[in-house]
């Protein structure tokens, strides 16, 4: 029920698969040791993975989200034109809560794509997919109290999206230990009203237009 592919001007975002990503390629940017990992993770849930078969299980999780309606990730790679074309930028995606019709914006990027916009871009894409397409009521998005270059990117596309800072959650869940984090959401509605313009495609996984 989920699109496979998305594009939008810069990027193609690719199933969070092993069908999709070599998982030997994927954990030379994860592991240990890897260039800026303990820079990109700092304030992220997971530490950087000791093997491949860790990197493999991560994969795997991605294909279970889906399965189970859970949640649905991307590979984010940019597109033919863009420097770093098809390499793996990073991840994102979202996690479904179907009872309360909403879902939770999270994403990460290796540092040599950092300040290109692609958080946003990620961003806008999978709103429209959770608004337009899968008729959802509420799109959030939470950063570490912090962060800053999260809460500078993030505080840009919610307020583009018409949404609002909603104020900081104590001890939240999110790894060990908890930590606070500061909470943004986005309605349906105030996402209509907004009119985010963004060229976005959706495509199955033979390239043909989807839903």
């Amino acid at each position: 029920m989920f699109p496979a592919i998305i594009e939008t001007e810069r990027l193609r975002l690719e199933p969070r698969t092993p069908e999709y990503v070599d998982t030997f390629a994927l954990y030379e940017h994860c592991k240990q040791g890897a260039p800026h990992i303990d820079e990109i993770t700092e304030y992220l849930p997971w530490e950087p993975h000791a093997t491949p078969n860790e990197t493999a299980e991560f994969l795997e999780r991605g294909v279970e989200g889906r399965e189970e309606r859970e949640g649905i990730d991307y590979v984010i790679r940019p597109r033919e034109g863009q420097e770093g074309a098809d390499e793996i930028a990073g991840f994102g995606g979202l996690t479904l809560d179907w009872d309360t019709d909403s879902a939770e914006l999270g994403t990460w990027l290796r540092k040599p794509f950092w300040g290109r916009g692609y958080s946003a871009e990620r961003a806008l894409a999978l709103a429209e997919l959770a608004f337009e397409q899968l008729d959802l009521e509420l799109v959030a998005v939470t950063h570490d109290v912090d962060n800053e270059q999260s809460a500078r990117a993030i505080e840009k596309y919610i307020e583009r999206m018409g949404g609002r800072r909603e104020g900081t959650l104590r001890n939240f869940h999110a790894g060990d230990p908890p930590v606070d984090v500061v909470r943004y959401s986005v309605t349906q509605s105030e996402y209509r009203d907004a009119d985010p313009e963004q060229e976005v495609t959706f495509l199955d996984g033979e390239g043909e237009p989807w839903p």
